[in-house]
Parts: C-alpha cells; structure tokens; sequence
C-alpha cells in the first residue's frame, strides 16, 4: 500500500493530479476538497489510498488524514464504491459528512448527487457507529443537539412557521452555537424570521 507521496506538482486538475517522485509521475485521483487545498507550488505531500482491482490501480489523493479516513469509512458502506465516495468529498467537506452521519442528517446526505434515500440511511446506519467511536463524538451530545433542534421546530411550526422556514433559521443558529437549549434556540430562530 502507498501511504504518501511526496514529490514535485506536475499537473493540476479539479479531478486528478499528477505527481512526480524520483522520476515517476503518478496520476493521483482527488476531490475537489483536496483540489480546493493545493496551493499552487513545487513540491506537494498528499495522503494516498491505492485501490486494486482485477483490472486497475488506482490512486487517490487527499490533503489530510482525516479526508482519507471518511473516504476509507465511505467504501465500506455496500452500494458505495470510489466514484461515490468522492463525489461526496468533492460536494461536502469531511467534517459536514461526518457530523451529517454522527446526526443522522439523511437530508444533507441525500443532498448529494448520485445519492438517494436508501443509500443515505445506509451510509447512517453503517457508519454512525464508527464516527462516534473513531471521532470520541458524544453519543448523549448528537443526541440532545438533534431532540433540542427537534422541538425548536416543532415549536416554531405551531407558532405558525412553516416548515422549511424554521428549518432554515434553526439551522442558521446551530451553526454558530450547537451547546443552546431549546428556549434559546427559538428565542434566536425567531429573530430570524
């Protein structure tokens, strides 16, 4: 398995790179979070991942660790192969993918293209598990955030917001504060709307 690679910028491209190292060039798959990292400069370190098949190898490239882990985690899920797995890097960073797992966001998972209902909730259901033990991800915290959004919702609905609307305006503060109980999370949604 190459673990890395650490050698001079070729060639970049939104979907691949070429990387020379002791006079080969490799051609290195990417997505377009690693692409959006790469600085334009002589010399370049990616995390690799090789995948072997009957009648390819293929390298992929990541700027972190952390990117490569969520591709990894991605590819063990049935249904998802390569191509997948990083169109969902290239359409959301690892940490979105990862929180939208840890909470059972299936919305932002089917958000993505080439993603539909089932293979979101199988992405949730296979790798929840995982991201809360390999992140140390608070299972007690992603569970109260998501019954405090929750209610907020349910909340503002029956203050005659519609649906979507609230949606919007919780998320809007949960983005900035995620620890608020549920009276705060109304009491700013509400400014708002």
């Amino acid at each position: 398995m190459i673990h890395h690679l650490r050698g001079k910028l070729v060639e970049k491209n939104p979907t691949h790179l070429i990387i020379e190292c002791g006079g080969v060039g490799y051609f290195v798959n990417i997505s377009l979070h690693t692409f959006s990292q790469i600085k334009d400069t002589e010399s370049i370190n990616l995390y690799t991942h090789l995948q072997v098949k009957e009648d390819s190898h293929t390298l992929f490239g990541f700027f972190e660790k952390t990117e490569r882990e969520i591709f990894r985690l991605l590819l063990s899920v049935s249904g998802i192969g390569s191509s997948t797995a990083r169109t969902m890097l290239s359409s959301m960073t690892p940490l979105q993918i990862r929180d939208a797992i840890a909470n059972e966001d299936v919305r932002s998972i089917q958000a993505i293209k080439g993603i539909g209902a089932k293979t979101a909730q199988r992405v949730i259901l296979d790798l929840r598990d995982k991201i809360l033990k390999v992140y140390d991800i608070g299972e007690v915290s992603v569970q109260s955030n998501n019954t405090n959004k929750e209610e907020a919702l349910s909340a503002l609905e029956v203050l005659g917001f519609a649906r979507r609307q609230a949606e919007k305006a919780v998320e809007k503060v949960l983005s900035q504060d995620t620890t608020l109980s549920v009276e705060n999370i109304i009491k700013l949604a509400l400014k708002n709307l």
